[in-house]
């Protein structure tokens, strides 16, 4: 088995590729099965300091972009029953601190705000490494993935089924897959 090197990205300010970015989630429908959506308009930008766990991050998604690929949920997460795009046009997350674990895995923790609701979170990540693209740019991947409950946020809707439990899973889980640019 070969080891990959993972080369630390250079202290500066990166900026989050769109197209090259998913900011997703999924979320439980009728106890079991999973629905999964996605931003797809955001920016962010993350100031790589010499010790990367000096880094700051701080992210902006727009939640009207919200898309699970099927209009009628979309609007419904666009409406006041979730989102309430109109209210709240954008959600945001600040890293307040990361943890090196070692082999790449770190913990960054953060504030969330939701419908202007701030609460922290702690999303586990894992850096993939700079890598140049066939252009010459490097690319700094990153993945990371979190769990929340949604209720805490003010996203409280929902709908009893006639069996037991609910339509919507009040845990969500928040999934990144990120290639960040040098500004």
């Amino acid at each position: 088995m070969t080891t990959r090197t993972i080369t630390k990205p250079d202290a500066g300010t990166w900026q989050l590729d769109p197209t090259h970015t998913r900011i997703g989630f999924v979320a439980r429908h009728l106890m079991a099965a999973k629905v999964r959506g996605q931003f797809e308009s955001f920016s962010g930008t993350v100031e790589v300091a010499d010790d990367l766990t000096d880094s700051r991050i701080e992210v902006s998604i727009d939640t009207a972009s919200v898309t699970t690929g099927t209009q009628d949920r979309d609007s419904h997460l666009r409406s006041g029953d979730f989102f309430d795009v109109e209210t709240y046009p954008t959600m945001k997350f600040v890293s307040t601190g990361i943890e090196d674990l070692g082999d790449g895995n770190y913990t960054i923790s953060g504030d969330l705000t939701i419908k202007d609701v701030t609460k922290p979170v702690t999303l586990d990540t894992t850096y993939l490494g700079l890598i140049n693209d066939p252009w010459g740019n490097a690319k700094a991947l990153v993945e990371a993935s979190t769990k929340i409950n949604r209720e805490d946020w003010g996203l409280t809707w929902n709908a009893q089924l006639e069996t037991g439990g609910v339509l919507v899973s009040k845990e969500v889980t928040i999934e990144l897959e990120v290639q960040a640019a040098k500004a």
